[in-house]
């Protein structure tokens, strides 16, 4: 029965970080891949939140299944950034692929720690 939580979260987040995706870069006309950056800390601080959830009780395993396995899962994606991170090096554009290195590694983190921290103070 779990594997169906994990499924039911990936069938959320698989299309809402496709159409996050498409619509942040909609809104950008740069090389950077700002759609992958911002699906992936987002990702982060869900997974943030819902740790902190589960550390104080307000969540069981099968939210973590279901939103964190499946959810964040399906919207986080470390291949495309890697990918990404790759086009731009072969394109000639090491310092966009530096920053993307960085900037997904130190929001990402920054973001978990935003959403522990956050659940901690709303269920403390």
């Amino acid at each position: 029965m779990n594997w169906l939580l994990v499924v039911a979260g990936a069938v959320i987040g698989a299309p809402v970080r496709y159409l996050t995706d498409r619509a942040v870069r909609a809104r950008h006309d740069s090389p950077f891949p700002w759609g992958t950056l911002v699906v992936n800390v987002v990702g982060c601080l869900v997974l943030g939140l819902l740790t902190g959830a589960v550390s104080a009780g307000v969540a069981g395993p099968e939210v973590r299944l279901l939103a964190g396995t499946g959810l964040c899962g399906a919207l986080t994606t470390y291949s495309t950034f890697s990918y990404e991170t790759l086009r731009l090096t072969e394109a000639g554009a090491g310092l966009y692929a530096a920053v993307n290195v960085v900037a997904s590694v130190a929001a990402g983190l920054a973001a978990a720690f935003a959403g522990a921290a956050l659940a901690g103070a709303l269920w403390a």
